[in-house]
């Protein structure tokens, strides 16, 4: 793992500890079970006709700082929801990116799309709180965990009815990808080492993707264009955060990108 990947990945696990003592797993768990949240299928809303949009909120990253303020969750999604999002990524890790699960439940109240909660999933016990706070589908990141991990909690996410996004950047992570099955395959162009872009990273690894499979592509996404390039390989859904985030108009910045507005809107 590499250094950067592993500073969040350590801070992750600490504010894991933090939960894990304030709320015992069997009580998270209990909560998970007893949660009766109206399905709201996440890996269908990527399948549909056309490039999906996935709508992410997210308050700061580790490269572009503080992203926007002085507007809630709720607003957010609901401005995301009326553009046409398929579906909404929620950014929960708290010490590099600013958000919690607080954000998610102002998610789930404010809009029916399905949700993911995006955040480095290392523990059982993280796949009971999305549960809990009304998720849909959950981020399991492949750089970050050992295969028998990844196999691990993606049956748990099963179990508990979450989509899983098996998030990959590399060959030899899509190679693991495929071996424990991954029905949702999340390509991110951002290099998690010096943190830079590239949207052909799409392009290279999606020709070894297996038919069947339901393909995200991650990270610098800005344009309609972009998209109409990655529909023309096949991608079936797109990631998009910042752009959307910064936008002055949200709404019609998502309109733009799912095709139906003006270009030059999410400036």
């Amino acid at each position: 793992m590499n250094p950067r990947l592993e500073g969040l990945i350590d801070a992750t696990r600490r504010a894991l500890e933090r939960r894990q003592a304030a709320l015992p797993l069997e009580e998270v768990r209990a909560a998970a079970i007893a949660e009766r949240h109206d399905a709201r299928p996440f890996a269908e809303a990527l399948a549909r006709p056309g490039t999906s949009l996935i709508a992410e909120h997210k308050r700061r990253s580790p490269s572009a700082g503080a992203i926007r303020e002085g507007t809630t969750c709720a607003e957010m999604v609901s401005a995301y929801a009326r553009g046409g999002a398929a579906a909404l990524s929620i950014l929960t890790e708290e010490a590099h990116f600013g958000g919690s699960l607080e954000d998610l439940r102002e998610a789930r109240a404010a809009s029916d799309l399905p949700i993911l909660r995006k955040d480095f999933t290392i523990d059982p016990y993280m796949l009971f709180e999305a549960k809990a706070a009304g998720a849909d589908a959950v981020l399991l990141v492949v750089g970050s965990l050992r295969e028998a991990d990844l196999e691990e909690l993606l049956a748990t996410a099963r179990s508990l009815d979450l989509d899983a996004v098996v998030e990959i950047s590399r060959h030899d992570e899509l190679d693991t990808a495929l071996r424990v099955d991954a029905d949702v395959i999340g390509i991110n162009n951002r290099d998690l080492e010096d943190f830079t872009v590239d949207i052909t990273r799409t392009f290279e690894l999606l020709a070894d993707v297996p038919a069947g499979k339901t393909v995200v592509s991650e990270s610098g996404i800005v344009f309609r264009e972009q998209i109409d390039e990655l529909e023309r390989v096949g991608v079936d859904a797109v990631l998009v955060g910042e752009t959307v985030m910064r936008a002055a108009d949200p709404e019609e910045a998502v309109r733009v990108l799912v095709g139906g507005g003006e270009p030059g809107a999410t400036a």
